[in-house]
């Protein structure tokens, strides 16, 4: 299949822990695309005292990248810029006043639900260990200033170990999950492929992607795709590979 989108990954060189080079960043989405990805949107960091991007420096990564692709002598997938948002303070006041990288808005996608007041979807990122407190208000305040949560790799934080309900008030605040497809082999170990499983079962993702951050990465995102269609079936797969991430672009 050559319809999948991305949206997560770490392709931009020179930025955050992602691509190292221009050559890596171009031999990451060529691998991307071989492994059936039409689109994928770069998502690099926001996350201050780690990597301190705000939207300038990564629109700036971004367009640095753009004479690299195009003289790129392979097939590539079309591509875009958002970012993951660390959740912290200063992130989370970036993202109200309009300071983040939601996806971009592809206009008038099929199938596309549009929640009252939603204008754009921004991918966020928590804390590995514990949730932040006043999380789930902190989720409406961002619907009520027009975006919509999608939280990256939901299955890879300690609270969801223990119970995957420690998602639900997070859920009833609007916010959407986003599989890391790596989890499904191992990649982060047993609990963190526990919980994505556990989480497919309950059919609580509405994307999966590949958060790549070399083209070594590939691989593993390949072995992933072969292990959920056998997980949830082939019209699942699609949905989160493709329909899913077609309809949060259209926000």
């Amino acid at each position: 299949m050559r319809d999948f989108i991305d949206l997560h990954s770490h392709w931009i060189a020179h930025i955050d822990d992602g691509a190292r080079s221009p050559a890596a960043s171009v031999a990451m989405l060529s691998r991307l695309f071989q492994a059936g990805f039409s689109t994928v949107i770069a998502t690099p960091h926001m996350r201050p005292g780690m990597f301190d991007n705000d939207r300038p420096a990564l629109e700036r990564a971004y367009a640095a990248m753009g004479p690299h692709l195009e003289e790129a002598s392979v097939p590539l997938p079309k591509v875009g810029l958002a970012s993951e948002h660390f959740f912290d303070d200063v992130v989370f006041q970036r993202l109200v006043s309009g300071e983040g990288v939601p996806y971009p808005s592809v206009p008038n996608a099929p199938n596309a639900p549009h929640p009252p007041g939603v204008r754009r979807a921004v991918l966020v990122e928590l804390p590995s260990s514990a949730f932040p407190r006043n999380l789930q208000a902190r989720f409406f305040d961002l619907r009520r200033a027009g975006l919509a949560p999608v939280l990256a790799h939901p299955e890879r934080y300690q609270p969801v170990w223990k119970d995957i309900g420690a998602l639900t008030p997070l859920l009833d605040a609007g916010t959407h999950l986003q599989l890391d497809l790596c989890s499904l082999v191992g990649k982060y170990g047993r609990a963190a492929q526990r919980a994505a499983e556990e989480l497919l079962e309950e059919e609580a993702y509405e994307i999966a992607s590949s958060d790549a951050h070399k083209p070594e990465d590939v691989d593993a995102v390949v072995s992933s795709i072969e292990r959920l269609e056998a997980l949830v079936g082939r019209a699942e797969r699609s949905r989160l590979l493709i329909e899913g991430p077609r309809s949060l672009l259209s926000l």
